[in-house]
């Protein structure tokens, strides 16, 4: 796959930002690939979130529905999901050294106006309790519009370093 991947924009954070914005996402690829390496956050025990963009803009309407399995270390798995929302919940983030957050998204149907924009993820990431936890599920924008990137923030207080890095797939 790494010959079939163009970087269209990548963005690192070094210092405290609210939230991370990528666009580009136009009908030049089917599918487009998203990476996050090492998002740390500057509170304890925050959720990372992700909303879709139209026109460069998140959109912030209650139309996100996401469901994943959550693999734990320490317990057994379990089944994470919601309906309605505001965004869609990525993970779970501590701020104690070492604890940070990863992830792989593929995006789908972006620039089709006549069908629902949606991803799949698989983030990984050390909790506030200090486990490590991954997921793999996905989500959906119910509104058939043309969105053309992902916006990240977190559930309260700033994302303090990452990597997020936004990529093509050849058709």
């Amino acid at each position: 796959m790494a010959g079939s991947l163009v970087k269209i924009q990548e963005t690192t954070v070094t210092s405290a930002v609210a939230s991370v914005t990528l666009t580009g996402i136009d009908s030049t690829y089917d599918v487009y690939m998203v990476s996050v390496a090492g998002l740390e956050s500057d509170t304890d025990t925050v959720d990372v979130n992700l909303r879709f963009t139209v026109s460069g803009t998140a959109d912030t309407s209650a139309n996100y529905d996401y469901a994943g399995k959550i693999l734990r270390t320490n317990t057994t798995f379990f089944n994470n999901s919601a309906t309605n929302q505001t965004e869609i919940d990525l993970a779970q983030l501590g701020n104690a050294t070492g604890e940070q957050f990863n992830c792989t998204l593929y995006c789908f149907n972006f620039n089709n106006s006549s069908e629902y924009s949606f991803i799949t993820q698989e983030p990984i990431t050390i909790n506030a309790n200090a486990n490590l936890r991954g997921n793999t599920g996905g989500g959906v924008l119910t509104e058939t519009q043309i969105t053309d990137g992902v916006f990240f923030f977190l559930s309260s207080g700033n994302i303090d370093n990452g990597t997020f890095t936004l990529y093509g797939l050849k058709k």
